[in-house]
This record gives structure tokens, C-alpha cells and sequence, in this order.
């Protein structure tokens, strides 16, 4: 288990969100009139990144926002969390060049 910091409660026990998805994923354009393929592709085909992922957490058992959390995959490290309308960078990686 880890510790996520929720911005309006302070550090938590993961046990009290619930996982919301890629937050680094945009939905689509032209929502009115939505092709299907796209969609289906938006919801259902995710990627399984390996290392540092903006992910959707919502502190479910608090005060139920949604926040923001830079997680690395393998580790579980936590490197940051924000509101969700503020913005959040990833760390970067040592093995980048």
C-alpha cells in the first residue's frame, strides 16, 4: 500500500480512493456529433505504461474530490498530487536522454 495527499485532507491511505484512469488521456473532439470508433478506442484501449503515469485518483472515503497523482507503475512512488484543475508535471526519468 501507499500514501496519497489529497489536497484538501492531507496525506491518506490509498484504501480511501478509488482509481479513475489515465489523467494525461484527452478526450475527444467534436463531442456532438461522436464517431464511434473513436470512442470505443477512448474508453476501452488504455495503455499499461511502465514508470512515471499521471493517473485520476478520487478520495472516495474524504471528501471525495478528484486528484491529480504523478505514480511511478513499478514502484508505487508517489512524486506528486494536485487538484484536479491544477496542473502537474511528471518527474523526470534517469534513463531518459
Amino acid at each position: 500500500m501507499f500514501v496519497i495527499r489529497c489536497p484538501y485532507c492531507g496525506d491518506r491511505d490509498m484504501v480511501e480512493f478509488t482509481y479513475g484512469g489515465d489523467a494525461s488521456k484527452k478526450h475527444p473532439d467534436n463531442i456532438e456529433e461522436p464517431d464511434q470508433a473513436v470512442w470505443q478506442a477512448h474508453v476501452y484501449e488504455r495503455d499499461n505504461p511502465r514508470g512515471w503515469h499521471l493517473e485520476w485518483w478520487q478520495h472516495t472515503s474524504g471528501c471525495r474530490s478528484w486528484v491529480k497523482v504523478a505514480r511511478n507503475t513499478l514502484t508505487h512512488e508517489i512524486a506528486g498530487t494536485a487538484a484536479a484543475d491544477e496542473p502537474l508535471a511528471l518527474p523526470v526519468s534517469e534513463d531518459a536522454s
